[in-house]
């Protein structure tokens, strides 16, 4: 590994650096360990560009041939990151198994990571090691009243937590993060997306208090309207709010000009439109079989274990699984069921919706669902993911699922129908 890396060519950080070095996102992280109001992910839109869309997810090995296609066709690449489409550290293993295998393949390559710091600082000794030289960290809020207005949930550890509680174990891990990542010499960026009316006053407050903590530019990102999202009828910010809000912010710390608001397998140079080919390549390695876990000698996924449920409300089993936006992810511990994970579903229309589905529940050995139809059951079963039609109290099915205590009195037996269901969910 080289110790002097050339910071001076990443492209994000430097901006003479961005119309002739190149910069490539490896999709790896898929998971996100917090909802913000304002995030709604796709993983197929390749017309669309921003953080949290990306064509294909990839594992770490599928990560490494892909990225072997990018070297082949692009000279100039100066830079790998790890950007989502989720977090790198809801998805730690996946993480640090595709760092530590590009760091020694490309030992004089620049490395970066963007995440929200949830759950970063256990592995900044490691991120040092690898030699891993520029790290973004979005920091939104400084004030947990404020923060609550933006986030749904903070999943940390094996809890999901509301906001009130969730929030604060947020705020403080980003500050110990950045204060850590400082401590070790590693070049540090923060964004804060400007959501007009919850966070526009409070830019400012962030970027002077990010100023103190060593931070060596910040990124003032204007908020973007998802469709879907909790704040999708929030109108973007002007301009003119931009620009008041950097040119004070500015007066604090450095600002990032440049931004693109890149997705998270962005590839090529700041700006440039999506290589087409590039993403077919990605497309491909995608389908293409895995490697056993031990290819890269390090720690081994995790086996099936969790059980994954349509819910409305989070009481009841009472989602046709054709219905559901979303699924909560159960755990057993200490002889109950567990909420530790939400996951959202693939968007309805896509052909490939239900092999998507089987990737976002991919360590889970079984989905719960009000009711289905037999393709989707057909597909997830291929997969190694059981799907019970029950109708019942979410707490009590599981547990007896988990204790592997018959259910057969609340499975369902009548398999509907698609359009039978009130809302034309349908069994695409």
């Amino acid at each position: 590994m080289n110790p002097h890396i050339d910071i001076e060519k990443h492209p994000c950080f430097n901006k003479d650096a961005r119309h002739k070095s190149a910069r490539v996102h490896l999709p790896v992280a898929p998971g996100c360990n917090i909802q913000c109001k304002f995030c709604n992910r796709k993983f197929d839109c390749v017309n669309e560009t921003r953080p949290g869309v990306t064509s294909g997810t990839l594992t770490p090995y599928q990560a490494i041939v892909y990225l072997s296609h990018v070297m082949e066709e692009l000279k100039n690449v100066s830079v790998f990151g790890i950007a989502g489409p989720g977090d790198p550290f809801a998805n730690p293993v996946e993480t640090m198994e595709t760092l530590r295998y590009v760091r020694s393949t490309y030992p004089e390559i620049i490395l970066c990571l963007a995440s929200n710091g949830l759950n970063i600082l256990p592995y900044i000794d490691e991120l040092k090691e690898l030699n891993i030289s520029h790290v973004t960290i979005t920091v939104n809020a400084l004030e947990t009243d404020i923060a609550e207005k933006i986030y749904s949930w903070v999943r940390y550890g094996k809890k999901v937590l509301r906001p009130k509680e969730g929030v604060k174990i947020l705020l403080s891990n980003q500050m110990q993060a950045i204060r850590k990542l400082k401590e070790k010499d590693i070049v540090v960026k923060v964004n804060s997306i400007v959501i007009p009316g919850v966070n526009d006053f409070h830019i400012a407050d962030i970027a002077e208090e990010m100023s103190k903590l060593g931070v060596d530019i910040f990124n003032t990102m204007p908020y973007y309207p998802n469709k879907g999202s909790e704040f999708a009828d929030i109108e973007q910010p002007s301009k003119k709010l931009i620009k008041n809000i950097r040119d004070e912010a500015g007066k604090h710390i450095p600002q990032m000009m440049h931004c693109s608001r890149c997705r998270a397998d962005a590839v090529g140079l700041i700006g440039e439109k999506t290589n087409s080919n590039l993403m077919e390549k990605l497309k491909v390695c995608e389908s293409m079989p895995d490697q056993p876990d031990n290819v890269f000698n390090t720690e081994s996924k995790k086996e099936h274990q969790y059980i994954a449920v349509a819910t409305l409300e989070g009481v009841l089993i009472n989602l046709h699984l054709g219905e559901a936006h979303s699924f909560n992810i159960y755990e057993y511990m200490e002889g109950k069921s567990e909420l530790i994970d939400c996951r959202d579903a693939p968007e309805p229309g896509n052909e490939k919706r239900w092999d998507e589905l089987s990737k976002i529940l991919h360590d889970c050995h079984t989905l719960v669902v009000s009711d289905s139809g037999l393709k989707p059951e057909k597909v997830l079963n291929e997969n190694n993911i059981n799907v019970l039609r029950v109708e019942g109290l979410i707490e009590d099915t599981l547990t007896n699922i988990f204790e592997g205590r018959s259910i057969q009195h609340l499975v369902k037996r009548e398999i509907k129908q698609c359009g039978m269901m009130g809302n034309g969910g349908g069994c695409m």
